[in-house]
Formats: C-alpha cells, sequence, structure tokens
C-alpha cells in the first residue's frame, strides 16, 4: 500500500526555500527586484509598437508645471541624494545626524507633497498616496528609535522608506507618459 504525502507534510522545493530564505535576508533588495521588474513588464507594454526611444534633457515640462509639483521634485531629489550618502557614509557620526535631518525634513516635503499632486487619478488619492501616508507614519517613529538609541529600528524604518517611499516611488514615476519621463525620454 503507499501513502501518498499530504502538503502539511511535505518539504518546500529547494527554489522555494531559497526564495523565503532571500526574502528574509534581504527584503529590500527583494522589494526592488521585484518593482523593477513590474516596471519593465508594464513600460514593454506601453512602448510596444512605439518606435525606438532616446534618452534626453528637457526640463520645460517640470519649469512650466506647477509650483507643489516642482517643490515635490526637489524635495525628492534631495531626500534621494541626503539618503545615498547616509546609506554609504559612516554611521554615528555628527555628519550623519545632521545629514539625516535634511534628509528627514526633505522626505517629509516630498511626502505631504504629493497629496496635493493627483494625476495618476484626477480628484482622487492613488495608491502611491497610501506609500506617502505611511511615510508619515513611519518617520517620527525612526526618528524616535534614532534619538532612543533603538540603532536597529532606526535601521529598519529608514531604509524601508528610503527603499519603498522613495526608491520604488520613484520608480513608478519614469512611467512612460508620465512627467518624469517625459523629462528624460523621448519616442
Amino acid at each position: 500500500m503507499t501513502v501518498l504525502a499530504t502538503p502539511s507534510t511535505t518539504k518546500p522545493a529547494l527554489h522555494e526555500r531559497r526564495i523565503e530564505r532571500l526574502w528574509r535576508l534581504y527584503p529590500n533588495r527583494m522589494m526592488a527586484a521585484v518593482a523593477l521588474l513590474v516596471y519593465a513588464v508594464i513600460s514593454y507594454l506601453t512602448l510596444a509598437g512605439a518606435g525606438p526611444v532616446r534618452f534626453r534633457v528637457d526640463f520645460t515640462l517640470l519649469l512650466q508645471s506647477p509650483l507643489v509639483l516642482q517643490a515635490h521634485v526637489a524635495a525628492a531629489v534631495i531626500t534621494f541624494a541626503a539618503g545615498c550618502v547616509l546609506l554609504a557614509g559612516v554611521k554615528g557620526r555628527a555628519t550623519h545626524k545632521a545629514l539625516g535631518y535634511v534628509w528627514v525634513v526633505s522626505m517629509a516635503v516630498t511626502a505631504v507633497s504629493s497629496f496635493f499632486l493627483q494625476s495618476l487619478n484626477p480628484g482622487s488619492f492613488s495608491f502611491i498616496h497610501a506609500l506617502s501616508a505611511w511615510t508619515m507614519i513611519i518617520l517620527p517613529m525612526g526618528l524616535a528609535a534614532a534619538r532612543r538609541k533603538n540603532i536597529a529600528a532606526h535601521r529598519k524604518h529608514m531604509t524601508g522608506m528610503f527603499m519603498g517611499g522613495l526608491v520604488i516611488a520613484g520608480l513608478f514615476s519614469f512611467l512612460p507618459g508620465r512627467l518624469m519621463w517625459h523629462l528624460f525620454f523621448a519616442v
């Protein structure tokens, strides 16, 4: 008599265990990889048959945009630059603390200004606004964790906001047809 294994008693396949381990060890990298894959698929489907895409820099659309959008883009660029320096630099020094406050203020400006931008869903909020709301909740928590010397929580909150609220949201602002895409690319 043969006994069939039930799903609850079988071990996951080796590749499934590896993927679970990667998610556990590198959640931000895996989140970025999935976002990049989704971005690539959406971009490919949007640009299919549109002709060759050329790189160019043309800031006239940004300069003609409303002031709130200009402030949002400026704050996002400052936040991204400061975040890269903070992630790459030595932690715990006076420079890290000072640049960290610049990062927190510019991240708050980026998140708050996004509530006034509703181009994805005119007249109402979109899924990106959920990231902004989450950022406004987690930002003070990350700052409080640093002040309490809870470095592990501080690192988790700030790195998560950098990846999710800035890098991934920023990546999707470069989808074909959106303003940031038109600043740097043409068909």
